[in-house]
């Protein structure tokens, strides 16, 4: 439950940096000598002019629809992950048994939630398409309505595109990242003794440098990722053989390494403030339903 809530604060409030993100990514650049890729700035003011402020949160509903059950997922296994490791003793685990539950945890949202739900919001993110004239249709009009011509059009195991991919960027970006939060929040918790919880402001600065580990170590796989969810179905293909395609045309046709990390500041700007108001709106929340449950068997012994 706390996660969920979390979750959905964080969609509101970062929605328009993964929209540049996957722009970014997708967008293709020669490696002719001077040759330059836009930046998250001028992508980012190509959207708002070009296509109305409102194209930044094309995909949002979406989000919104996804951010609470991924992050359910994400906390609830994480937590079962590492309780297992732990061998059911509370607070006998490492910090080894932390990144092994994260690396669970984010193979399992990656299964359940997440590349359905990306896929998704690829295919409307990905649409150049102005919203200032009503009487344009979009090819993709909703999140229901892309998954319906998806699933039409190309099969329900178009959905699932990438999910290895997604399930290796989501295993390391939850491994390191709940890695680093703990063991973060242990040293920030050992040099203030006295303190019996750590302030909102803490688990936040906390979260946030948590959350900009993993885009920077996985930023290649969620760029040939978003690649392979925009592109349709072409079954004479395999998704191995896309990737390897994806790799060597991003690699020998772009901008070589550079193609691989384009979109990762946007990204950065996306995760790390989103990962910050997830953990402080999560131990906040936990707190409180924990003070709650107390409360609530006091008075049933009192």
């Amino acid at each position: 439950m706390a996660g969920g809530i979390a979750g959905a604060v964080e969609a509101l409030s970062c929605q328009p940096f993964d929209t540049v993100k996957v722009r970014m990514q997708l967008a293709r650049s020669s490696r002719r000598p001077g040759a330059k890729a836009r930046g998250f700035i001028s992508t980012l003011v190509r959207i708002a002019s070009r296509e109305t402020p409102r194209a930044l949160y094309r995909g949002l509903n979406q989000s919104l629809v996804g951010i609470v059950p991924k992050m359910s997922v994400r906390f609830a296994s994480f937590d079962v992950y590492k309780r297992w490791l732990a061998g059911g003793v509370p607070g006998k685990s490492t910090l080894g048994d932390t990144f092994l539950a994260g690396l669970g945890a984010g193979v399992t949202e990656a299964a359940l939630i997440v590349t359905p739900m990306e896929v998704v919001r690829i295919r409307l993110q990905a649409q150049h398409h102005s919203l200032s004239g009503p009487l344009e249709v979009l090819r993709y009009r909703s999140a229901p309505h892309t998954a319906y011509t998806v699933v039409r059009e190309e099969g329900l195991s178009a959905l699932y595109r990438g999910v290895g991919l997604t399930a290796l960027r989501q295993a390391t970006n939850q491994g390191t990242s709940f890695t680093v939060y703990q063991g973060l929040k242990n040293l920030v918790a050992q040099s203030q003794p006295d303190l019996e919880e750590l302030p909102s402001y803490q688990h936040m600065v906390i979260g946030f440098i948590s959350g900009a580990v993993g885009p920077v170590i996985n930023a290649p796989i969620d760029a040939i990722k978003t690649r392979l969810q925009k592109s349709r179905l072409d079954p004479r293909k395999s998704s191995y053989r896309r990737i390897l395609e994806i790799t060597r045309r991003m690699w020998r046709q772009e901008q070589g390494i550079q193609s691989f990390y384009r979109g990762v500041t946007p990204r950065i700007l996306r995760v790390a403030p989103g990962q910050a108001v997830v953990f402080a709106v999560y131990e906040r929340a936990t707190n409180l339903f924990e003070s709650y449950r107390g409360a609530v068997v006091d008075d049933v012994y009192s």
